[in-house]
């Protein structure tokens, strides 16, 4: 403002800032540590000194922008991240800065930010093997869920009564040992997981063990292909009674593997051979001559090496042509085995044409009859005189005609 006697001028006004370099920032989250289950809420600030600041954050080392997730919104000096998923696990950090006269000034937050999101357990699963120790023998019970974060708590419960309780830190299973007698119920088993969150309960599982006894038989399912040729052959073993049998493959009274050979659920044996669901299925996958030949599988408890074996009646399989026999041995000399009957699609085709040929020719005579009838009807009618004019003898003639155009037509 100047002054000149009593004249007053007042200059243009001009706006000061004082920009203050952003220093000392770090990254602080709501809730603190950040560590949330899947699908919870978290909010991180950028908490800086300074002033006229912007703001970037970065997720591993990359910068987060409006396309990297719809689920992170970064508003000023926070990042929002709306229910979490196990993907948003990671390292964050922020830079705060400022620009003067084209020069930026920057701060970066250090150090990083651990952000760990929990997968929340599944409800626990149960199962159950058997070993021989000594004399006696022991139950191996597992507990196990498929997806959660660990560290979780199983327990074992046997008739409701805790048996157990191990932390598993590293993995999502848990083993107990108890003591097992064949054939002798040992109660119902159940496994518990909790965290801080949960406490998740299994089905329940009954403990027995029956050996391996009764009936085994050999089932044979043929497999064909979309063109109805043979591709293979499927042999079921049937074990009537057993919990845990270990079944063994004979051909022609040799084994196709080793009887210490290990159990998987699915095993190649040789080129043509296959075994599946713990050795109870065998499939022919190549029906060349060597796999012809008698089948038997027999069984003992996988848990006991020197146990006695329940074998099968054999079973011959054989080409003959294009399709494979495969009949049960006959177990009284009155026994016939059974015919194994195939209807093809061309076999279908000839007995429907056969049939709408046939449905023609009946349709076609019978028309052909209902036109020759009205053919005499009408000859008859022109022909023939009234009755009642003619003579006895012609009369008689005149019904004989009448008689016969009228069963021609009932008969039309």
């Amino acid at each position: 403002m100047a002054k000149i006697g009593e004249d007053t001028g007042i200059s243009n006004s001009i706006k000061f800032s004082v920009v203050t370099p952003p220093s000392n920032t770090r990254v602080t989250s709501v809730p603190s540590p950040a560590v949330v289950f899947e699908g919870s809420r978290i909010v991180l600030s950028c908490d800086t000194k300074g002033s006229h600041l912007s703001y970037t954050w970065f997720f591993n080392m990359k910068e987060i922008t409006s396309s990297t997730s719809s689920l992170l919104n970064a508003t000023g000096n926070k990042l929002v991240m709306e229910r979490v998923t196990p993907g948003h696990a990671g390292y964050y950090y922020c830079m705060a800065w400022s620009i003067l006269y084209n020069t930026k000034r920057f701060s970066t937050s250090r150090p990083e930010v651990k952000v760990e999101v929990k997968v929340y357990v599944s409800t626990p699963r149960i199962s159950f093997s058997i070993f021989k120790e000594g004399d006696r023998y022991r139950g191996n019970v597992t507990c196990w869920s498929l997806r959660g974060t660990p560290p979780v708590n199983f327990s074992l419960s046997l008739d409701d009564r805790e048996e157990g309780s191990v932390v598993a830190a590293e993995s999502l299973a848990a083993w107990f040992l108890i003591p097992m007698e064949l054939s002798l119920d040992m109660g119902v088993a159940r496994c518990r997981v909790k965290n801080e969150v949960q406490e998740l309960l299994s089905e329940p599982l009954t403990l027995e063990v029956v050996p391996v006894g009764g009936e085994v038989k050999v089932e044979v399912e043929h497999l064909y292909r979309s063109d109805f040729e043979l591709a293979g052959v499927r042999l079921n073993c049937q074990v009537s009674r057993g919990t845990f049998p270990y079944v063994s493959w004979l051909l022609n009274d040799s084994a196709l593997l080793p009887e210490t050979h290990e159990d998987t659920h699915i095993q190649p044996v040789l080129p043509h051979y296959t075994l599946v669901d713990h050795r109870r299925t065998l499939i022919l996958t190549e029906l060349d001559p060597e796999v012809f030949g008698y089948y038997r599988c027999r069984a003992r408890d996988s848990f006991d090496d020197s146990g006695a074996w329940v074998e099968s009646a054999a079973v011959p399989l054989r080409r003959t042509d294009r399709v494979l026999n495969s009949m049960p041995q006959a177990t009284s000399a009155t026994e016939t085995p059974p015919k194994v009957l195939m209807v093809t699609i061309e076999v279908i085709a000839i007995i429907f044409c056969g049939f709408l040929v046939l449905t023609l020719a009946v349709a076609v005579a019978c028309v052909y009859r209902k036109f020759d009838c009205k053919q005499a009807h009408a000859h008859s009618a022109t022909t023939n005189p009234s009755p009642d004019t003619l003579p006895m003898s012609q009369s008689g003639g005149s019904q004989a005609d009448t008689s016969s155009v009228e069963l021609c037509s009932s008969s039309a």
